[in-house]
């Protein structure tokens, strides 16, 4: 069999290529925010600056997950799995910031 063996695994990789993941998509979701911004301020319109003003709110509560949870990836211990409250925000804040694009953008 050619996989590697489970005692010749190294444990810290996984949490490791989860944190980048996690900082990864806060970066793509602090762009997303930029270009809201921008977009914003081009416009001018009061919807699109009301738009812009929820873009940065819920980008601020993704980025409060994400420090949450690259900071437990970061422990010397094994983290623990992902509670389902964090989750559901990280994933209905990434939804709600593809809509507030959405509205933006057309």
């Amino acid at each position: 069999m050619g996989g590697v063996s489970p005692a010749g695994r190294d444990p810290g990789l996984q949490p490791e290529r989860t944190r980048l993941a996690w900082r990864r998509t806060t970066l793509s979701a602090a762009v997303a925010a930029v270009l809201a911004v921008k977009t914003a301020l081009h416009g001018g319109s009061a919807i699109a600056i009301i738009v812009c003003a929820v873009c940065c709110a819920l980008w601020l509560g993704f980025l409060r997950v994400a420090h949450h949870r690259i900071r437990a990836l970061s422990s010397g211990t094994p983290p623990p799995p992902l509670a389902p409250r964090q989750a559901t925000a990280a994933v209905l804040c990434a939804v709600a910031m593809a809509a507030c694009a959405a509205v933006l953008v057309v």
